[in-house]
């Protein structure tokens, strides 16, 4: 396992991310405290250190679990717990970023981990209704306290993210050392603004649904892959497209030549962007964390990347796509585009 250092903070994490949504049955489809164990104790085994959960996981059963996990070396593990979510509509206060509801959901997080403190507390999904300063200052106030040692936020616009560690900065408080969001071979329309945005504040990328929702391990281009996919239209309402079916083939493909698991592939892959990294991932069993574990024994060579590259492009859209065309460039630049040494981007 390698160790990174998370955007502009000293802090030390494991380049691969365990996620928790699946420790707890309470929605129906998770692993129990025993299997969740195993894929705890897997993942530790690797030197991983970096855990991932969230206040709504499993109904508050996953922080609950890895609370027992970290019980006794609480100084080895970076955790990181998310607010902002909840499903019960008995009390308008127990959802959203305001501040309220920020210092109710991590009173009640340390409670069920049985911890002191958060390493990382992440904003969970932008809720449009809480002022940026309003967020910012609470998060800082709860630095300040010692509750939390660092924030990130998930799932919001790029926009938000920069106003928001702008502000910050301008006030002297505590910005935002991280993003988490979609990211994978299936889905890579953040490089149209979120990356970018990532990049160029210093922040860490700790990519969610690395695997696509199990679409890059390969399972519905196998041979019982009607199956597999009348079983997902069951369960999500949908059948993977032929583009993404497309993709998971070439996966599988370079998985077979270098004899590595499809999962390692899509894995490697992200590792390998180029941009401070941290794919999160989860198991239901020790047998899938361990799989996934792989992904740190190779690499993939420019050619494997320029296949994955072709199958899975996106369109920049406006204004990126307008931004790189040489006629552009050679206005911006006066026509001396070819004589003025830039920096690489």
């Amino acid at each position: 396992m390698k160790y990174k250092l998370l955007g502009k903070s000293g802090l030390r994490v494991s380049e691969l991310v365990l996620g928790t949504m699946t420790f707890g049955e309470d929605w129906g489809w998770g692993a129990n405290f025993e299997d969740s164990r195993k894929v705890f104790d897997a993942y530790a085994e690797a030197g991983g250190n970096f855990i991932d959960t969230a206040n709504v996981y499993t109904n508050g059963t996953s922080e609950k679990f890895v609370g027992e996990f970290i019980k006794g070396e609480r100084e080895k593990w970076v955790l990181a717990t998310k607010y902002s979510l909840n499903n019960q509509s008995s009390n308008v206060n127990l959802s959203g970023n305001h501040r309220k509801n920020l210092v109710q959901s991590v009173e009640a997080s340390l409670r069920r981990l049985k911890v002191d403190y958060i390493d990382l507390l992440w904003l969970h999904v932008w809720d449009f209704t809480t002022p940026i300063e309003e967020v910012m200052r609470s998060l800082d106030d709860l630095i300040r306290a010692g509750k939390i040692l660092y924030a990130g936020v998930s799932d919001a616009p790029a926009w938000i993210v920069a106003r928001a560690n702008t502000m910050a900065e301008e006030r002297g408080w505590s910005p935002f050392i991280a993003l988490e969001i979609e990211y994978s071979l299936i889905e890579r329309t953040p490089e149209r603004d979120l990356i970018p945005m990532a990049k160029a504040l210093g922040l860490a990328v700790t990519p969610w649904g690395p695997l696509g929702a199990g679409l890059l391990s390969g399972k519905y281009n196998s041979p019982d892959r009607e199956a597999r996919r009348t079983a997902r239209l069951e369960v999500t309402g949908e059948k993977p497209s032929e583009h993404e079916l497309k993709i998971a083939e070439v996966v599988v493909e370079i998985a077979r030549e270098i004899g590595k698991t499809p999962s390692q592939v899509a894995l490697r892959w992200i590792t390998q962007q180029g941009y401070h990294m941290f794919p999160i991932v989860g198991a239901r069993s020790a047998l899938q964390i361990k799989d996934d574990l792989g992904y740190a024994s190779f690499s993939l060579s420019p050619e494997h990347l320029r296949r994955l590259d072709a199958v899975s492009a996106i369109p920049l859209g406006f204004p990126g796509a307008f931004f790189t065309t040489d006629r552009i460039q050679n206005f911006a630049f006066g026509g001396s585009l070819k004589l003025i040494e830039r920096p690489p981007v």
